[in-house]
């Protein structure tokens, strides 16, 4: 409406231009989706929580897939060495049933880093789907300070997610696969530490959230083990 208005108080009234027209269409289009908007702030936060949820799931489905047909870059980089076969012959090794090639293709090495990273991103998604869970069952649309606090520090999940999943491609710098790695454990602790001091976790003590938080710590415990000699050298 501010856009529609400004446009009209500033387009003369016998402009060729069609902004006017344009800025009727948006304010229609932002009507038309009224409907849809969440009734309250706890489903705003499920709404959100879920579009979260499945962010992380497609994340973590194209790195499970990537890492099943030991093909980083889904053929993309097959293609072209299929056209300079010729030029090749059969003098390209292979391990594990991958070209032996370190700039497009994981070492044995690297395919045990990613093991670790991929149970952080599964933590992840788990962490998420227990979160909206606890909204759904026990929030309340009241709260509103405490709702957004969860959305806010879940909103931060699936780029952190996608940070990791950025850094697992080859060639692989351990380091930056670490710092990565934590920086997506901070933001899954902070979650799940706002989320226990909360109104949706009213017994804390009895939660999911030590067992997540568990799990989290394994995983970057794994990281830390694999990562390190390379960080020594």
């Amino acid at each position: 409406m501010a856009q529609l208005v400004e446009v009209l108080s500033t387009t003369p009234a016998q402009s060729p231009e069609n902004s006017d027209l344009i800025s009727c269409n948006n304010v229609w289009v932002a009507c038309e989706q009224v409907p849809q908007i969440p009734r309250d702030n706890k489903a705003a936060a499920l709404l959100m929580l879920t579009k979260n949820v499945d962010l992380v799931k497609d994340a973590h489905e194209e790195m499970e897939r990537a890492v099943e047909e030991c093909d980083p870059y889904h053929g993309l980089l097959n293609d072209d060495e299929e056209d300079n076969s010729d030029s090749h012959g059969d003098e390209q090794d292979h391990v594990l049933g991958c070209p032996n090639n370190q700039d497009s293709y994981w070492s044995e090495e690297d395919q045990e880093l990613i093991i670790p990273c991929l149970a952080l991103v599964r933590a992840s998604k788990a962490c998420l789907k227990k979160v909206r869970v606890s909204v759904a069952e026990n929030g309340k649309k009241d709260q509103v300070t405490q709702l957004d606090d969860i959305v806010d520090i879940s909103d931060e999940i699936s780029p952190s997610v996608d940070d990791l999943a950025l850094s697992i491609y080859p060639p692989m710098c351990y380091l930056t696969v670490r710092m990565s790695a934590a920086k997506l454990v901070s933001v899954l602790k902070k979650a799940l530490e706002i989320t226990k001091a909360s109104h949706v976790t009213p017994q804390p003590e009895d939660s999911w959230i030590p067992l997540l938080i568990n799990a989290i710590d394994h995983c970057m415990d794994r990281i830390k083990e694999l990562t390190q000699n390379e960080l020594e050298l």
